[in-house]
């Protein structure tokens, strides 16, 4: 078995419990973010991860959404929930290293709280800025290493046990790579101990 088959099977398995999980989370730790982050979409938007579709209700009405996940499982549920929301939504299996998109296909690319488990975040966030339109807004919401040396510490213990078993970390910064590559970030938002970054880049060309 491929390593990205494991993945895959471990994000079905997951499936059935990650929204009980996810709705612990954004009490606790991550307020509106997802409300902030899709009110900021318009035009034609590619979510990465979608997961199970958590963030659907929160889209502006006039906007056409595609999403992307590793997982079937995850995949199946997003689907009952946009059917149950009344909202066309176009959802593919894929791989956020090679997303299955031309290049300039979507005005916004928003992905929350997954390139924190995407093995290779670096090639995931270039994918996304390669199928944004020049002009077109990359939105990324995401839990980050801490602006706090203790909990930075209390990053590293949990890492040693939650990356071997479920490829989540805690010490990335998306913002460092949407710099690398040049793209310039509008708006950044940063609470909760450093733990929840959130931003706004817009491709120029």
């Amino acid at each position: 078995m491929t390593k990205a088959e494991r993945w895959r099977r471990y994000w079905d398995r997951k499936s059935t419990t990650y929204d009980a999980e996810m709705s612990g989370w954004d009490r606790r730790l991550f307020g509106d973010s997802r409300e902030w982050a899709c009110g900021q979409a318009s035009g034609e938007v590619l979510e990465v991860a979608v997961g199970t579709g958590l963030n659907l209700p929160w889209y502006p009405a006039e906007v056409t959404i595609t999403g992307l996940d590793l997982s079937e499982g995850m995949l199946a549920i997003a689907r009952d929930r946009a059917r149950g929301l009344g909202r066309p939504v176009t959802l593919r299996q894929g791989s956020a290293h090679r997303l299955p998109f031309d290049g300039a296909s979507f005005d916004t690319v928003l992905c929350t709280f997954g390139l924190c488990v995407i093995p290779d975040p670096a090639a995931a966030v270039g994918e996304m800025v390669r199928v944004l339109r020049p002009g077109g807004r990359l939105i990324l919401v995401d839990h980050v290493v801490s602006s706090s040396w203790v909990v930075r510490g209390l990053q590293r213990l949990v890492e040693l046990a939650s990356v071997p078993l479920a490829g989540e970390h805690f010490r990335r910064r998306p913002l460092k790579l949407v710099e690398a590559l040049g793209v310039p970030v509008e708006r950044r938002e940063r609470f909760k101990l450093g733990l929840v970054e959130r931003l706004v880049a817009r491709k120029v060309s």
